[in-house]
């Protein structure tokens, strides 16, 4: 993992607004719920201006967000980096022309798209997320990433799950990019 400028007070601000939902959306998932974080509007500055440093620090000129929680954290980093923000979204989400990838879940497949017509050749894109958990998503983003013609600058999420090994399968598509996680559960 890349260094990062986030201080232990900062992250234990962002780690304190997080909350444990028991059994959401199923019986025996414990559901971490960003929703406090985003209501206080101290830990969610300091998680955009963490974002947005980690975005001129890798020269990033465009940010990606996941759907959907990866919409409300990437958003405010492009306006607060002045940076532009594509959204990658579900299959069938997207009006126009649209590239779209599968991937594998623990039961089945599911597909993104985003529009290709967003990134050109010379944009270093960056992801963000809200969690990493077992990486098939964000996999399948720096496919579409790569497919629209433009480059990887990096990975950011506010928590990784790491006892889903979700890093392990994103590295290799990373290409020595960095993934960034502020918190490691």
């Amino acid at each position: 993992m890349t260094s990062t400028s986030i201080t232990d007070a900062t992250r234990e601000l962002l780690l304190s607004r997080i909350r444990d939902v028991p059994d959401y959306p199923k019986p025996g998932v414990l559901f971490k719920d960003i929703t406090p974080l985003l209501a206080d509007p101290v830990a969610f500055s300091a998680l955009t201006d963490f974002f947005a440093e980690l975005c001129v620090r890798h020269g990033a000129t465009k940010i990606v967000g996941l759907e959907a929680r990866g919409f409300i954290l990437a958003a405010p980093v492009a306006v607060r980096a002045g940076l532009g923000f594509v959204p990658v979204r579900k299959a069938g989400k997207l009006p126009g022309a649209t590239l779209g990838q599968a991937y594998e879940l623990e039961y089945g497949t599911a597909e993104i798209e985003i529009h290709a017509e967003d990134l050109a050749a010379d944009d270093r894109v960056m992801v963000i997320d809200d969690v990493l958990a077992t990486g098939g998503t964000a996999e399948a983003s720096l496919e579409l990433i790569r497919r629209a013609g433009a480059q990887v600058a990096g990975v950011s999420v506010l928590m990784e799950l790491g006892f889903l090994a979700g890093r392990a399968r994103v590295e290799a598509g990373l290409r020595d990019a960095p993934l960034e996680a502020l918190i490691t559960l």
